[in-house]
Order: structure tokens, then C-alpha cells, then sequence
């Protein structure tokens, strides 16, 4: 299947039904940002540390599958160029109302994380990557193209899933009862039974897939990056009591 429409799709109603994750920043944000107080986050909870990031003021910065009005505009208001890019056009009309609200430098593009060839080499200062490459089908595409238009010097700071959540029963685990079901590599195609994937597929959620710290890590650095931070995140779900459910990396092209 197309899974590139299919999830553009499934965030357009994620968008329609108030995700969290489309909820735009508050003009109280914006507002503090400009003055220096700012925070942003790459996972759940956890603020990215002030020194992972260059210097804002006239950077030009890829949030990379990051709409929603939430991450890119705050680093607009604290001075950086940005551009936002993702797969979901109403994902992207949310960064285009803040963007419009508030008078910010803001630019949006529409398109697959893996696929970056609407731009030139080395044109950013930063690329900013929430969790979400959990969406494309593979993700060493999403790291070469990273380490292609990012400037030398420049960083790419990154949030993804931990993929062994993926190996519990999933409706259970969310109950906090932890059966464990689906070996990994896991997708939401290819894991589930037809009963589950029709199941799934009829609620319109965006289809998920687990890749290996491998792909995540080791992809990073055969694209050439340099991993010079990284943390760990948990948020409310129950198997967050046991386990982080986020890492985050900062990575140089040297």
C-alpha cells in the first residue's frame, strides 16, 4: 500500500480530532521565546538541553517531520530561519496559523522525511527531528538526506521510539498487563493478523513501524554524522515505568 497518502491521511485526522501533537503553541510562548526563555522537546517530557542547539539568531533550520505549530515556531521566535517540513498538509496549516498569528520567518513544505531533494546541499545550520521516523517504512534514507543538507558544523538533533515497546500485545500493554507477542522487526502491515490490520486500518491511525537501534544509531553514523549527546525520555504510558519509551541524539557533520 501507499503508506506515504496513508499516513498523510491518518494526520490530517489526528489534525481534525486534536492529537496533542497538533495542538499550536500559545502566543504566551512565542512571546517568552523572543525574550530568550524558551524550551522545546524532541520526545515526551524532556526539554532538549539549551547547549545541543547553535546559535538561533539567522539560522536556517529544517524542522523535519515536525508540524503541528508546536516546535518550529518557538525556534522562530527565538531568531532562527525555519522551515518546516512534513508529510501532513494540515499538520502544516498549523505552523502556517502561528506563523501568520505572530509575524514569524517561518516556511512550510509538504513532502516524505525521506526525500529532501527539494533542497540543496548543505543549506541548513540545524535540522530538527521530533519522534516520527517511527512513520516511514525505513529511515536510513532519512539520515543520508539529513547529513546532505545540513551545513559542516552543523547538528541534527533527533527523537525517536524505543522499538522494543513493539514486542508487547498492544491493546494489554496499554492496560498495563505486558504479554509479550510480536518479535521485532515490527510493523503494523506485516506484524498484525488480518483481523487486528483491518481493525486498525478502519480507525485511520497512522501506521507504525520499529527500527532497530542499529538503523537508528548505526544509521546516524554510516550517513557520516558524529553523535556527540544523548538521553533518554518516558512519559505516562505503563510501560514507561519500566522501561524509557524515547531516546534523543545530537549528531555532527563534521
Amino acid at each position: 500500500m501507499d503508506v506515504v497518502n496513508y499516513n498523510r491521511e491518518a494526520w490530517d485526522k489526528q489534525v481534525a480530532e486534536s492529537n496533542p501533537w497538533t495542538i499550536p503553541v500559545t502566543p504566551a510562548r512565542i512571546a517568552a521565546a523572543r525574550q530568550g526563555e524558551w524550551s522545546v522537546v524532541l520526545t515526551a517530557t524532556k526539554p532538549v538541553p539549551r547547549d545541543w542547539f547553535p546559535e538561533l539568531k539567522d539560522a536556517d533550520v529544517l524542522c523535519l517531520a515536525s508540524g503541528g505549530g508546536q516546535q518550529g515556531p518557538i525556534i522562530a521566535a527565538a531568531g532562527a530561519k525555519v522551515t518546516v517540513f512534513d508529510n501532513s498538509p494540515a499538520q502544516l496549516s498549523r505552523d502556517k496559523e502561528v506563523s501568520e498569528r505572530e509575524g514569524l520567518n517561518i516556511t512550510t513544505v509538504q513532502g516524505d522525511m525521506r526525500d529532501l531533494s527539494g533542497f540543496a546541499d548543505q543549506s541548513f545550520d540545524l535540522v530538527f527531528h521530533p519522534v516520527s521516523n517511527l512513520f516511514a517504512p525505513e529511515i536510513l534514507p532519512v539520515w543520508r538526506e539529513a547529513f546532505r543538507v545540513l551545513r559542516r558544523g552543523g547538528l541534527l538533533l533527533a527523537g525517536f521510539l524505543n522499538p522494543d515497546v513493539y514486542i508487547f500485545e498492544m491493546d494489554k500493554a496499554e492496560a498495563g498487563e505486558f504479554e509479550v507477542k510480536y518479535p521485532l522487526p515490527y510493523s503494523d502491515i506485516d506484524s498484525l493478523d488480518a483481523e487486528g490490520r483491518q481493525r486498525y486500518l478502519e480507525k485511520g491511525w497512522p501506521l507504525e513501524y520499529s527500527h532497530s537501534m542499529d538503523e537508528q544509531i548505526g544509521g546516524q553514523l554510516a550517513a557520516g554524522l558524529v553523535i556527540t549527546g544523548f538521553y533518554q525520555d518516558t512519559d505516562e504510558a505503563p510501560i514507561g515505568s519500566y522501561i524509557p519509551r524515547y531516546y534523543t541524539t545530537r549528531a555532527l557533520k563534521p
